[in-house]
């Protein structure tokens, strides 16, 4: 990778994972696919550093899938001069950074490793309560309970790191929590040169590595029209052409699968957002200012990003034990399918001392087909302390019923024991409380210090709604009912307990329905699963889209909630699939009469 002496006026940084389980040749392909400067992979989520922590015995505390792809590309990277940075350090930096190491013996190779730790604040907690920090839940406000349980809790580190690391030489950067982004923005800082408050080219690469982050799928995968997307069997991973200015240009590389477009990469910028103002300890990027176009096949332009100065504060994730989870599903076949299932859920619970009251929680889920011409599914959930009672008792009970339940009972798999869960704690502390620690090679190196100048607006924009009591359109218009995603795309995603659902329009005029008549009202209406729930609504004309927040529909967060969809992925599916009347006008012309045709 050049350095800023090397007058770089383009950086290409390649991502391949998304996720810790996604693709494990992706860096292979990344890496022979065509030319790239930094090769980055996201292994981190939520979940994952519960789940490093429950397998730190064996897995290390990180990602050992990390070491696996870096196996095969290494010597090609050295070779090359490819940088690669990656947040697969997870529990332990240090410890990935030392198999890396090893590694690199193994294969012949003189490489230099970097770690990039302080993130973790766990054994820290005591000490910032008593200095002050409350640890307020950034969902219910809570203050966080002395007497909490707290596995892990980890703050996203900001970038400046990452480049610190670069510029010590380091050839290899692992890190533990630092943001999505920072994969991007670290590589960049380092490249470009850019100084602390150069807010609109950092939140220019910011965006770019929202975009890329989540691997292929703003290359189309799990993209609402996904009947447009070419190749759709193997799709591609991406990469960013960053540019000097934070101007980025998102793409793949040639011959593979999937379809980069401005559909795409507006579904990506929509996932897991909550209002215009993306916080980042790095800058805050303004997601109304982006401006998408189409730069060729393949190819969007990302430009007008603005920044501001990044929060004082950096968001922290922790887990908190909160006991243990199971679930079993009954299949139903045939008619009187909910008769049949309240008879298996009363013969469940009746086994059980106490029934449904002997848990912290329970959900009963009745889904597939309810015509009585099929099959449908009960899903039978649980969450309690006692992990005998949440395992082999709950499990028992309703295996018991097997020859004394419905006609036609039989379960979709075997009983299986108690998980182990996590409650979700989304908090923060203060920047200036956190030191990340760079080492190369086992050798400290010195971690710039933030430049100042952060930003004292609240923590994100409260969301808005129109005062516009219309469901559909114009008064007289001429109406027509048809499913929603005739119209809009959809894309949504797990932010803790809340859950976000941004919806988009590739029609000026459906873009501008959208805006104006797609109000909370009607959202609930179409999607009553969300009825319960405070709703923020986020316009964003400039992306032709509307995000919508639904609060605390996840509960705990992914690793405790009961709901069948832990993450909400599909919840944009279910509003697509609900039938709304728009004035015919909508589908009268252009792609929304082509759907509505195949419609």
């Amino acid at each position: 990778m050049s350095t800023p002496e090397g007058r770089t006026s383009v950086l290409r940084v390649a991502n391949c994972s998304g996720f810790f389980g996604d693709r494990l040749s992706a860096a292979r392909e990344m890496v022979e696919g065509g030319p790239i400067d930094v090769l980055t992979g996201d292994w981190l989520a939520e979940l994952t550093m519960y789940i490093l922590h429950k397998t730190r015995e064996r897995s290390g505390g990180y990602a050992r899938t990390f070491l696996r792809e870096l196996e095969e590309v290494l010597p090609t990277c050295v070779e090359r001069g490819i940088t690669v940075v990656a947040n697969a350090g997870g529990l332990h930096p240090e410890a990935l950074a030392a198999a890396v190491g090893e590694l690199a013996r193994r294969q012949g190779l003189a490489v230099r490793v970097a770690s990039v730790s302080g993130d973790d604040i766990t054994p820290r907690l005591a000490e910032l309560r008593a200095a002050g920090e409350p640890f307020l839940n950034l969902d219910t406000g809570e203050r966080l309970p002395a007497e909490a349980a707290v596995v892990t809790a980890n703050a996203y580190l900001r970038a400046r790191p990452i480049a610190d690391a670069l510029a010590a030489g380091a050839q290899v950067v692992v890190t533990g929590r630092v943001t999505d982004a920072a994969l991007v923005v670290g590589p960049a800082l380092h490249a470009f040169g850019w100084a602390d408050d150069q807010h609109d080219a950092i939140a220019g690469a910011v965006v770019a590595g929202h975009v890329i982050e989540c691997g292929a799928q703003c290359c189309g995968g799990n993209y609402a029209f996904f009947d447009e997307v070419p190749g759709r069997e193997r799709i591609g991973f991406p990469l960013a052409e960053v540019q000097r200015d934070g101007s980025s240009v998102i793409t793949k590389h040639p011959g593979t699968g999937g379809a980069v477009t401005v559909g795409t990469v507006t579904a990506q910028l929509l996932y897991e957002i909550g209002g215009p103002r993306y916080l980042s300890p790095d800058a805050v990027a303004r997601f109304d200012t982006i401006e998408l176009s189409q730069d060729g096949p393949d190819r969007v332009r990302i430009t007008g990003v603005r920044g501001e100065p990044p929060p004082p504060t950096l968001k922290v994730t922790a887990n908190l034990e909160a006991g243990w989870r199971n679930s079993m599903t009954l299949a139903l076949t045939g008619a009187q399918v909910a008769e049949k299932a309240r008879f298996a859920s009363d013969a469940v619970w009746a086994g059980i001392p106490g029934g449904r009251g002997a848990f912290a929680e329970w959900a009963e889920d009745l889904s597939g087909d309810l015509t009585g011409g099929g099959l449908a599914y009960l899903r039978l959930a649980v969450r309690g302390d006692d992990e005998q009672l949440v395992g082999r008792a709950f499990s028992g009970a309703v295996v018991e019923t097997s020859l004394a339940s419905y006609p036609g009972t039989f379960f979709t798999s075997a009983p299986s024991g108690a998980l182990g869960v996590a409650r979700y704690w989304p908090t923060t502390v203060a920047a200036s409380a956190v030191t990340p620690h760079i080492e190369c090679d086992g050798v400290a190196v010195p971690a710039t210090p933030p430049a100042g100048g952060h930003h004292v607006a609240g923590s994100d924009d409260t969301g808005t709604d129109l005062a516009v009591e219309v469901d559909a359109g114009p008064a007289g218009a001429d109406l027509v009912r048809v499913p929603l995603w005739v119209l809009v795309g959809a894309r949504s995603g797990d932010k803790g307990g809340d859950a976000n659902l941004g919806v988009w329009a590739d029609e000026d005029a459906v873009a501008a329905w959208l805006e104006r008549h797609f109000t909370t009202a009607v959202f609930k209406a179409l999607l009553p699963e969300a009825e319960p729930f405070a709703v923020s609504r986020y316009p964003l004309p400039n992306l032709r889209a509307v995000n919508f927040v639904v609060h605390g529909i996840l509960g705990w967060g992914v690793a405790s909630n009961l709901r069948l969809d832990t993450q909400a992925k599909g919840l944009g599916e279910l509003l697509r699939s609900r039938l709304i009347d728009v004035p015919s006008s909508l589908v009268s012309g252009g792609k929304p009469a082509l759907r509505y045709a195949s419609f």
